[in-house]
């Protein structure tokens, strides 16, 4: 059984449309409750999946509470944590460094940090029971790029919570792994690239093709890419993968990771 946070849109929702696909009963977990009623009720009525609807603001420990307590009584229990909410990011200009905001820091490493540790402490006490787990964070190639503080150091905590978590958790059966998104053709996404190509000129092919010359892939990768990544971490197959930070970008030209 899966939790994904941040699972009623983009990759999460991508997810979750994955994961039912290969049988899995998943819960989708928003900040808005009739929206994750609404998309819960269309992946179940596609998948044929129990699927669940649940709020939650990751950023409140009781809230998160709340919704271990309602996985566990309604869904048995979580085998899988997807933590994929966040705020999103590249909505607006990015600071200089130096002008960095604190405010805007401490929201983003609330969400992202401390809510993704939040979830998987929670959920944490059925995997144990069940001597088998799997927590895949998705963070962002901000992690490994300046140009923007916040991105890149909410990012790269996410990848030190995700290790930190491996190393302790050793032994037990519950592998925690980080995949590192980036531009990915989402709702969002997709929008962007038509209001930009409507004030170029433009078609959205050709706006993307501008975008993804340094891209190996070719073309953007799209949400459904991205969960194939995170179904094969979350299954029993990914046994030999712990504590690592997993590019699914698209492979980016002249970069050596290592």
């Amino acid at each position: 059984m899966a939790v994904i946070t941040g699972g009623t849109r983009g990759i999460g929702l991508a997810t979750a449309r994955l994961l039912a696909a290969e049988g899995a009963d998943v819960v989708l977990v928003s900040r808005n409750a009739d929206e994750a009623v609404r998309v819960a009720d269309d992946v179940a009525r596609t998948t044929g999946r129990r699927v669940l609807g649940l709020a939650a603001n990751t950023t409140d420990d009781a809230a998160v509470g709340a919704m271990a307590d309602a996985v566990e009584r309604d869904m048995g229990g979580a085998h899988i944590l997807v933590n994929c909410a966040a705020e999103p990011a590249g909505q607006k200009a990015v600071p200089a460094p130096s002008e960095a905001q604190w405010a805007s820091l401490a929201s983003h490493m609330d969400t992202k940090v401390m809510g993704y540790l939040r979830c998987a402490r929670a959920l944490l006490p059925g995997m144990r029971r069940a001597g088998w787990g799997r927590i895949i964070n998705v963070s962002g190639l901000g992690a490994r790029r300046t140009g923007d503080v916040v991105g890149t150091i909410r990012n790269v905590a996410v990848v030190a919570l995700a290790k930190n978590l491996a190393d302790e958790l050793a032994g037990t059966g519950i592998a925690v792994t980080t995949v590192h998104p980036g531009l990915t053709r989402t709702e969002k996404v997709d929008a962007m690239l038509e209001a930009r190509a409507k004030a170029e000129g433009h078609s959205t092919a050709e706006v993307e093709a501008s975008m993804t010359q340094n891209l190996l892939m070719g073309r953007l990768p799209t949400a459904e890419d991205v969960a194939q990544v995170i179904a094969f971490l979350a299954s029993p197959l990914s046994v030999t993968v712990n504590g690592v930070a997993i590019d699914v970008g698209g492979g980016v030209r002249g970069s050596i990771n290592y």
